[in-house]
């Protein structure tokens, strides 16, 4: 049992401290992007991961009721706060992103911020985790288009220079929930061109969590696995607080169920991306993406205990 209300205390991802108490370096470093240049339709999400943090303190207070494990007992863990960003300048913000996460020598989570994040956070870990990574990609849109409304880099676009950078390999790749507008073009680019499988929203509706993790798990073998998870991959009814909802998503109760049958993937990496917590109710985005974010932590934790 904690010894300190969830509505109270440091507020930190799940109370963690900044660093450890003997100095050594963690298992895991939580750290926030708070970053939404790269938006084309509501800002919002470069106040993100303060959402998270605040959110997170309804999981401090005891073990997964399934995996039967608490992260925090089983990794050693901090969240050193969030990384600097040039304000009103996209470009340097990206190199500072690079720049900051290729210092971080422990495995890496990181609260966005918008999907632009994501390709710097590739970039930086390229030397520690290699590169031609399985991308294990939870969004409502592809984000494999070649430039963004007439400029080259923004939310939309960070798969399309991830794959022609190596950082990812498509063939090795998986995109789960997608259902947005998108040219044919551009589709047929992501699953032809660049060989992503594409799961879209209806497909796991209809074809349950089961088949999803199976096709995950042909996707990505035993390849080192990066997961990257758009908050608006959930539903707009149990996730409003995005700044790009798209109707018929995937649901909280999928997405867990999916998460808990991934262990066994040679994990690398997670980001969570696009919560704007000024569109929520109650919470409910940011909780679903805290939640998230502790289920892939007790992950870790298991695969650690083996």
């Amino acid at each position: 049992m904690n010894e300190q209300a969830t509505y109270s205390g440091l507020r930190s991802f799940l109370q963690l401290p900044a660093k450890l108490d003997n100095g050594g370096t963690p298992d895991v470093t939580l750290v926030g992007i708070p970053f939404d240049l790269g938006t084309t339709n509501r800002p919002g999400c470069r106040f993100g991961p303060a959402g998270i943090r605040d959110a997170s303190l309804m999981l401090i207070d005891g073990d997964h009721p399934e995996m039967r494990v608490n992260p925090m007992d089983g990794l050693s863990c901090i969240d050193s706060g969030d990384l600097d960003v040039a304000c009103g300048y996209l470009d340097q913000s990206l190199e500072l992103i690079e720049k900051q996460v290729s210092k971080i020598d422990s495995h890496l989570v990181a609260m966005g911020g918008d999907h632009t994040v994501t390709l710097p956070i590739l970039r930086g870990r390229a030397e520690r985790n290699g590169k031609g990574l399985s991308l294990v990609h939870i969004d409502a849109h592809v984000d494999t288009w070649p430039d963004t409304f007439g400029g080259p880099v923004g939310h939309g676009t960070p798969f399309h220079y991830a794959a022609q950078e190596g950082l990812i390999d498509p063939m090795r790749s998986i995109q789960i929930g997608i259902r947005s507008p998108v040219d044919n073009d551009v589709m047929d680019y992501t699953r032809d061109e660049l060989g992503f499988t594409v799961i879209t929203a209806e497909d796991v509706h209809t074809g349950g969590v089961d088949v999803v993790v199976e096709a995950i798990k042909k996707a990505v073998g035993d390849n080192a696995a990066y997961l990257t998870f758009d908050i608006d991959g959930i539903d707009p009814s149990q996730a409003p607080g995005t700044g790009t909802p798209e109707v018929g998503g995937i649901f909280t109760w999928q997405a867990l169920a999916i998460m808990k049958k991934l262990g066994s993937l040679n994990w690398v990496g997670m980001d969570m991306v696009e919560v704007a917590p000024a569109y929520d109710h109650a919470q409910i985005t940011s909780l679903a993406a805290a939640t998230f974010i502790w289920t892939y932590l007790c992950m870790l934790a298991v695969r650690k205990d083996k």
